[in-house]
């Protein structure tokens, strides 16, 4: 894993497969975007904008985000996305809480 921060932007880069390009990106809500490769359903990095806001802890402790991007994707993405913020490399670095609840589509 390589992390690069962009302290002019707030921005951390993170990398799972360095010199790897992702095919895809999700944004999991206004801070946090995922990218992976489709086609292996992969998590390739991550980026969190406004990093210095993200890592700032509440009086309750760590601050916590929806992830609201979630409810804008088609299902076997969504549930794709989900794999991959809940196992290995994603889950070391986001500590996903809440069980997921979607409206259905009409």
């Amino acid at each position: 894993m390589i992390e690069s921060y962009d302290q002019e932007a707030d921005v951390l880069y993170i990398s799972f497969a360095p010199g790897e390009a992702a095919t895809a990106a999700v944004e999991l809500n206004s801070n946090i975007l995922l990218r992976f490769n489709l086609a292996e359903k992969r998590a390739i990095g991550v980026t969190l904008m406004d990093f210095s806001v993200l890592v700032q802890p509440t009086e309750l402790g760590p601050r916590s985000f929806p992830l609201d991007g979630l409810e804008e994707l088609e299902p076997e993405l969504r549930e794709a996305v989900i794999e991959m913020v809940t196992t290995p490399p994603v889950n070391q670095l986001l500590h996903v809480t809440t069980p997921f609840r979607f409206h259905n589509r009409q």
